[in-house]
This record gives C-alpha cells, sequence and structure tokens, in this order.
C-alpha cells in the first residue's frame, strides 16, 4: 500500500486524501488522476522527462513541488507493443461474421429460386 508523503501513514491507492493528516493525495479531488510531490526542497522539474525536452506546460515550471504531469527521466518512458501478431483466420472470422451470414442468406435464396 502507498504511504502518505507528510505522514508515512499507508492509504488506500484510491483515497483521495490521507485519512490521518488531510493531505490531499490526487490532483482536483479526482481519484484518477496523481498527484507528485517533491520529498525534499528540490523540484520536481530537475528530475521530469518533459523538463528535460522541453515539453512541459506546466504553470509552476521549473519550481514546482506538486505536479499532476511528473515523468521521471530515470523510468521508461513507454510500454514497447506487443508484436503484431500473423493473419489469424479466428480473428477475421468473428470481425466478418455478420457478413458471411448475410451472404449464405443471399445465396440460399438464389438457390431455392433456380431450383422452383
Amino acid at each position: 500500500m502507498p504511504q502518505c508523503p507528510h505522514c508515512n501513514q499507508s492509504v488506500n491507492p484510491q483515497a483521495i486524501v490521507c485519512p490521518s493528516c488531510r493531505t490531499p493525495l490526487k490532483a482536483f479531488g479526482h481519484p484518477g488522476i496523481l498527484l507528485h510531490r517533491s520529498t525534499g526542497e528540490e523540484s520536481l522539474c530537475v528530475t521530469c522527462a518533459y523538463h528535460d525536452d522541453d515539453s512541459c506546460n506546466f504553470p509552476q515550471r521549473p519550481d514546482a513541488k506538486e505536479c499532476t504531469l511528473y515523468t521521471d527521466r530515470a523510468q521508461p518512458m513507454g510500454v514497447p507493443s506487443a508484436p503484431k501478431l500473423p493473419f489469424s483466420y479466428q480473428s477475421w472470422l468473428r470481425r466478418n461474421l455478420k457478413w458471411l451470414v448475410l451472404l449464405g442468406l443471399v445465396l440460399l435464396s438464389i438457390v431455392a429460386t433456380l431450383l422452383r
């Protein structure tokens, strides 16, 4: 379980504020927006990847102590995507089943019409 950066108490990962010291843990009161905090006097911008490539648009830059955009430059930026799988008949059949059923009905109708 994560800990509160202010009082070091264990908190629920979905908690918006720390139950013991009421320190905000999520930005704007939304459980899906992480709020990153610096642990000392140093600003977060010093270790942020967006500060390095000058793509940060956070208003408190370069002295931000709290940030919702922070990405540690020591961590890899993205997860590599899974390799593309070769052609799969099952996935093609699943995607086109409705058209195959419609084609079957049309062919059945034509055969029934020709046999009369």
